[in-house]
């Protein structure tokens, strides 16, 4: 009895001193999480839950093992019995990752914790002894793709003054809560399995089958979006409708020609989402921001060209060009966007190119500005793939679809939490027969869209001409705006002179008179070679535009095939042919001093070759008698003197057999004599249709197309005089 009694007590004994050593401390704490976190594993049933409380408790040993380390308030034996039971818990933790390997990622130092995570650390800490736990910084995401600016950047950074008291008067945006959703990690059966090669694998070989379109909502019957007097066509509004019912996010790559800027624009009007950004190459600027003014007249854009001298802060469309971003990201970033829109994606195709990286630094930037908000990002790429499938990840990293992190030795691509969780969906896994088609389902209707012209055929005219005005910001463009400017001067002096003669007032407008002076200097202009005259103005404004016109002719061709490049001058050939070789684009040409045979040749090649992408046309000596209609965009890089050689130019593409609707690009040079002569060349085929096909279309001038445009200048001379 005496001995039962003696064992009992020293059971009791052994029993207490035990529980001073387990019962004490954190360690106790993070014992019974890991024997809880191991029970559910054995069971099969890791809830977010039991995942939190393993990464705390990997966390708080990696904590309490430095601690032993350093202090020195603990004797050497109680550090010794301390770190054999954490080498045991340790042993727990391995044991139950063994269990489920998607636990292995969370044993990792840097491994982002959730709040959850922050918050039963502090309880542990708490019930371990600790009294005062400071909470900890979250653990910081891994080192993005886009790292800090480097240097150089830095010290390019320029500061428009009107940004100033733009970034001091915005609002605080308050976060939107009802939209914050914690991590919380979770199981995915996609865990372990690297996932973007095979999705990328699905678009090289079109698992599936289908175009690569998401699936939209039917346009509404009447359409309230677009302004008095402008309509949008069935696919436009789709896409308008889709945004307006709450979609962000769009790889807008519908073939050129179906406004792909009109639908942004009007996207960004439905989501509200201002101010926006638009990053856009320099050929197109100024084509941005009369399509903003063109299709939501009550917002203002402003072009930043330079060092921004002139942008209005206040704006609600920022248009920058790719080129200069590396001078504006810096207070770009302090706007507050809540809209980016890319035009021509593929730009950023190379994420190892600074503009890729300076472009991924803004999204990010706008992503993060208002948290809870969804920002409107739209990439517009009538070429989404230029040398092969890799092209697509700069995009859709820019849209938030994958995300990117690592550093100049190596990048590791994976999916978002959104398209993982499409994937999960699925209930495949790479190895299963369906996932290619599923995976690229599931990525396209993340937000794919993708319409050619001959899908929507009914909706489009057979034939349009499209204006696309261009900035000539270089020196040459000053030059010719500049002697524009003498000419305009000439004959106001002129004028002033007639004005004094026939004893009238200064400033009269006397069309009579105007339209004579202006008959008289294109008689003189036709018998002299000076710098301003309207030929020669016209003449080097034509070579002028010639690069930027062959480079978006270059676009056209990497989107849609064949394009048809017409020019007047021998010179503005020759540059076009040079920049389609720099651009990797293989041309020929029909000149007027070729023999017939290599003229035969280069027509038989262009229609043939599918290595030829762009023949580079003669107005004069290509604009009757062939027939080109392998193509169906047509790129009119100078103006003819004639409405009946610009319709004679297109309509070597615009013929019997031709199935697709013909889209002629003709590009005018801003600020110049270039729009004048456009209008009124328009003019002249209202007038033609009404001598010959008997429509109305109005009162219509029937002058030379050279002394109309002198008059015009003479005109805007006195209006700028008042």
């Amino acid at each position: 009895m005496a001995s039962k009694k003696r064992s009992r007590v020293q059971h009791h004994q052994g029993h207490r001193k035990r529980a001073a050593v387990d019962n004490t401390g954190v360690i106790p704490q993070l014992a019974k999480a890991a024997r809880e976190v191991e029970a559910a594993a054995v069971r099969g049933r890791i809830s977010p839950a039991n995942r939190t409380k393993f990464q705390v408790v990997a966390l708080l040993m990696r904590e309490e093992r430095a601690r032993l380390k350093t202090s020195a308030d603990v004797s050497d034996s109680e550090r010794n019995e301390s770190m054999k039971r954490l080498d045991g818990l340790a042993a727990i933790l391995a044991k139950t990752a063994a269990r489920d390997t998607s636990l292995i990622d969370l044993l990792k130092a840097e491994a982002p914790t959730t709040p959850q995570a922050r918050a039963l650390r502090k309880q542990m800490l708490f019930a371990g002894g600790v009294d005062m736990v400071v909470d900890d910084e979250p653990t910081p995401e891994p080192e993005p793709i886009v790292a800090k600016l480097p240097e150089a950047i830095r010290e390019r950074q320029v500061l428009p003054t009107s940004v100033k008291t733009r970034v001091r008067s915005s609002p605080f945006l308050a976060p939107k809560l009802e939209n914050l959703r914690p991590h919380i990690p979770h199981y995915s059966r996609l865990h372990d399995w690297e996932l973007l090669g095979p999705i990328l694998k699905a678009f090289e070989t079109g698992a599936g089958g289908g175009a690569a379109s998401m699936e939209l909502p039917q346009p509404p019957r009447f359409d309230r979006v677009a302004p008095a007097g402008r309509e949008l066509m069935p696919h436009q509004a789709a896409l308008v409708e889709s945004v307006r019912q709450g979609h962000r996010q769009f790889l807008l790559a519908d073939e050129p020609g179906l406004g792909k800027t009109a639908q942004s624009v009007l996207a960004a009007s439905v989501a509200d989402a201002y101010p926006l950004l638009c990053v856009v190459p320099n050929v197109v600027k100024t084509n941005w921001a009369q399509e903003v003014e063109r299709w939501t007249p009550g917002r203002r854009a402003t072009v930043i060209s330079g060092d921004g001298e002139d942008v209005d802060a206040f704006a609600d469309v920022f248009i920058v060009n790719y080129e200069i971003l590396d001078r504006h990201i810096g207070w770009l970033r302090r706007i507050g966007f809540r809209g980016m829109v890319v035009d021509e994606a593929h730009f950023i195709k190379n994420l190892q190119s600074q503009r890729s990286r300076l472009v991924m630094e803004l999204a990010n930037s706008i992503r993060a500005h208002v948290p809870g908000d969804e920002p409107l990002l739209m990439a517009l790429t009538g070429t989404p793939l230029i040398n092969d499938v890799e092209d697509f990840r700069a995009i859709w990293q820019f849209l938030g679809w994958v995300e990117a992190s690592g550093n100049e030795s190596g990048v590791e691509f994976r999916p978002s939490q959104e398209l993982l969780d499409r994937l999960d969906a699925t209930g495949l896994v790479p190895s299963d027969p369906g996932f290619l088609a599923a995976a690229r389902r599931a990525v396209i209707d993340m937000g794919i869209v993708r319409r050619r012209k001959i899908d929507v055929a009914t909706s489009l005219p057979s034939k349009r001409i499209i204006d696309m005005p261009i900035e000539l910001d270089t020196e040459e463009g000053a030059s010719i705006r500049r002697a524009e400017q003498l000419l305009v001067a000439r004959l106001l002096a002129r004028y002033d002179r007639m004005l004094a003669a026939a004893d009238l007032a200064p400033g009269t407008i006397d069309l009579a008179r105007i339209r004579m002076l202006a008959r008289h200097e294109v008689e003189e202009s036709k018998a002299s070679s000076s710098g301003d005259s309207i030929f020669k103005m016209l003449h080097r404004i034509g070579v002028a535009k010639s690069q930027l016109a062959a480079e978006y002719a270059a676009q056209l061709a990497h989107s849609v095939g064949k394009v048809v490049y017409f020019a007047k001058h021998v010179e503005a050939m020759d540059r076009a042919e040079a920049t389609f070789a720099a651009e990797g684009v293989r041309s020929v040409s029909i000149r007027g001093d070729q023999s017939t045979a290599a003229r035969d040749r280069a027509i038989e090649a262009f229609q043939t070759d599918p290595e030829v992408q762009v023949i580079v046309c003669s107005l004069m000596a290509a604009g009757v008698g062939i027939n080109l209609q392998v193509a169906s965009d047509v790129v009119l890089a100078e103006l003819s003197w004639t409405a009946a050689e610009q319709t004679q130019a297109i309509d070597r593409v615009h013929r019997i057999g031709q199935e697709a609707p013909v889209t002629a690009w003709r590009i005018l040079a801003s600020q110049t004599i270039d729009g004048h002569v456009a209008e009124l060349i328009d003019s002249k085929q209202g007038l033609a249709a009404r001598a010959l096909e008997g429509t109305d279309a109005g009162e219509q001038l029937s002058d030379d197309i050279q002394v109309e445009a002198l008059v015009q200048l003479v005109l805007e001379g006195l209006q700028k005089r008042r």
